[in-house]
C-alpha cells in the first residue's frame, strides 16, 4: 500500500530515488506509466499486472478503451530499482508530465504518483479546498 507525500529529486540521468516506505513494495520491479492530470503513476510489477489485466477486459470495439489503453500502455516501462533504490524515468515520459528537478511522489493506495512539485502543488490547492467542502458522497459507502 502507498500512502503519504515524498519529495526526492530528479538527477540529470532522469532517475529518482524511491520512498524508502516503498522500497519493500517496488524491490521486485516496477512498472511507471502516463496518469491523470498529466502526473505518472508507479506500480508494483504486480500490482501493474491486475491493473492490464483489467484494461485488456475493455471492450476492443469501443474507441473510448482503445484510446485509453493506448495512453497508459504505449508509455509503459518497466523498470527494476537499482541497488540504491533509484529507477529511470523515461524521456517520453518526463516531458508527459513536465517534470522538472523538484519532484513530489505521493501514495495513492495501489499506486504512486510522480508529480512536478509545482503541478502537484496547482493541483492540490483546488483539491484540497474542493475536499475540505465536500458536502456529498463522492466514494459509495465511505462516510
Amino acid at each position: 500500500m502507498f500512502l503519504g507525500t515524498y519529495a526526492p529529486k530528479l538527477d540529470e540521468k532522469g532517475r529518482i530515488i524511491l520512498p524508502a516506505k516503498f522500497w519493500d513494495e517496488l524491490s521486485q520491479g516496477v512498472v511507471v506509466t502516463r496518469g491523470q492530470e498529466r502526473c505518472l503513476y508507479l506500480y508494483s510489477a504486480r500490482q501493474f499486472e491486475t491493473v492490464l489485466e483489467k484494461v485488456s477486459q475493455g471492450p476492443v470495439t469501443s474507441k473510448e478503451t482503445r484510446d485509453y489503453q493506448r495512453a497508459l500502455l504505449s508509455g509503459a516501462s518497466q523498470e527494476i530499482p537499482d541497488s540504491q533504490h533509484r529507477v529511470t524515468i523515461p524521456a517520453i515520459l518526463r516531458d508527459y508530465a513536465g517534470l522538472g528537478r523538484e519532484l513530489t511522489v505521493i501514495g495513492a493506495g495501489n499506486r504512486a504518483e510522480i508529480w512536478d512539485t509545482e503541478a502537484w502543488n496547482s493541483y492540490y490547492s483546488d483539491a484540497e479546498t474542493a475536499y475540505a467542502n465536500r458536502s456529498e458522497e463522492v466514494i459509495p459507502g465511505l462516510f
